[in-house]
């Protein structure tokens, strides 16, 4: 629908409503036992009263009015009481409506307010900015502007469980000073979540994490469907998928289409179950979570009893029986997902039979000096690589420096805590120690100013006294 139709809707709406309440005004002269003088004097009445108007606001109607309204009910019903549209003459000549027309429709790219300036530049003058627009919608220009239809989606349904399987990300609450992320796959043909958890930071390493334990409990999809995301477009995730033998598919950009059921279903968590938590701020009418373990836990319990169990508007089957009906999947094996979610990354191995990674310098086999070999590892572990060269296994690295135990890609969930103040002011230190110096100083002084005030010799006095002792001895 064109806002030039919802206007006209809305107009017939009005007028719908001046009718009903025109017809209920003038009610009580429609009585057939009322003579004429009678039915003079309800409508003289009903003429000297104020009456609450169609919508709410005080309105008064003349005697000529409502004898009008009289008639006309008992000549057409209903209908004679719904008012007239109104019928004005454009002030605009049609041409210069026309050209306005065309000028969008040649190029659907310019704006009512180009169109305008050409107008102007054109005409020596140009209508508002407001009445371009309104020609535009009445003629369905800012929806069609060249005339075809716009693209139209029908609903998709995969046509097996496991078929597809789409994940995204959503902002959670702050808990604990922080900010939480959900990350959520649902399972296309059955609305079921495979995977959801809160998590902290909206990483690579945080999502492999979800879609492992996804796949550990439910087995690989076929298509896993995502965004452009930067935790989606990570090497690490297209190195899983092609482990598993999963398609990785990225939604074009801005057209968001594919993700309507994710996106669908993180609408409910947050009208059903994050409106009823809060995390740092308090809420008398919300649980406050404490931690992301308690929020997790409570999503676990909200989504097995509530989403999973509750039968979907669009299936009308529970998510839960509608995936089970599809029958036990094939679970992988633990070793093809440590494999499949283990990084890797190729490096030259020096003469000297060592290669680095991220810092660290490990040595492999001298054989290998010279060549491009691949390095898997753990990304929480980098202690631990095996390497890789022409796609055969050739051993592991052995570390001889490890500076980093970590990838920097893979950082812990929580920042380290800040260093505890010790409460030294150095240059307050500095301070007492030069006003202690200058003290003895002064001190120093004023010893020898109170010696020389009462006689006695100071040092070089009495030196001088004896040596002339020795003399005269």
């Amino acid at each position: 629908m064109t806002a030039a139709d919802r206007e006209a809707a809305a107009r017939r709406q009005r007028a719908q409503t001046i009718a009903l309440w025109r017809w209920a005004l003038v009610e009580p002269a429609m009585d057939p036992a009322l003579t004429s003088r009678q039915r003079g004097q309800v409508v003289r009445d009903l003429a000297a009263r104020e009456h609450e108007g169609p919508f709410g606001a005080p309105a008064s109607v003349s005697r000529r009015t409502l004898d009008r309204w009289v008639v006309a009910r008992r000549a057409g019903g209903f209908d004679a009481l719904v008012p007239a549209p109104r019928q004005c003459a454009p002030r605009t000549d049609a041409d210069v409506v026309e050209l306005a027309a065309g000028l969008k429709m040649e190029n659907p790219a310019r704006t009512a307010a180009q169109v305008r300036r050409i107008l102007a530049a054109r005409l020596g003058w140009a209508p508002s900015e407001r009445a371009i627009q309104r020609w535009f919608a009445a003629r369905e220009l800012t929806t069609r502007p060249g005339g075809a239809p716009p693209q139209a989606f029908g609903r998709f349904q995969a046509d097996a469980v496991n078929e597809i399987w789409t994940a995204d990300l959503m902002n959670g609450p702050k808990v604990a000073g922080k900010a939480t992320f959900l990350a959520g796959i649902i399972d296309d043909r059955s609305r079921f979540l495979t995977g959801y958890q809160f998590i902290r930071r909206p990483d690579a390493v945080r999502f492999a994490g979800v879609l492992r334990a996804a796949i550990t409990r439910h087995g690989i999809p076929r298509i896993l469907y995502t965004d452009h995301g930067s935790c989606f477009t990570d090497s690490s995730l297209a190195r899983t998928c092609t482990a598993l033998g999963i398609k990785l598919t990225h939604s074009q950009p801005g057209r968001p289409m594919g993700r309507g059921k994710v996106e669908r279903v993180f609408e409910t968590i947050q009208q059903q179950f994050l409106v009823e938590v809060t995390g740092d701020e308090a809420h008398p009418a919300r649980r406050q979570v404490k931690d992301l373990q308690e929020l997790g836990d409570l999503l676990d319990r909200w989504v097995r009893a509530v989403y999973h169990a509750r039968p979907h508007s669009e299936t009308a089957e529970t998510p839960q029986a509608r995936y089970e009906a599809a029958g036990p999947p094939e679970l992988p094996g633990p070793v093809l997902l440590r494999e499949a979610f283990s990084w890797s990354a190729v490096r030259l191995v020096r003469n000297t039979a060592t290669v680095s990674l991220e810092g660290n310098v490990y040595s492999v086999d001298p054989f290998l000096a010279g060549r491009k070999v691949e390095l898997v590892f753990d990304p929480f572990d980098l202690t631990e690589l095996t390497v890789y060269w022409q796609g055969r296994k050739v051993g592991r690295a052995v570390p001889q420096v490890i500076g980093r135990h970590a990838h920097p890609k893979a950082p812990p969930d929580d920042d380290p805590a800040p260093a505890a103040l010790t409460g030294i002011d150095y240059l307050q230190l500095v301070a007492d120690t030069d006003q202690a110096a200058l003290g003895e100083q002064l001190n120093l002084a004023a010893l020898i100013d109170d010696a020389q005030d009462s006689g006695n010799p100071g040092p070089d006095d009495a030196g001088h006294a004896g040596g002339q002792e020795d003399g005269r001895g």
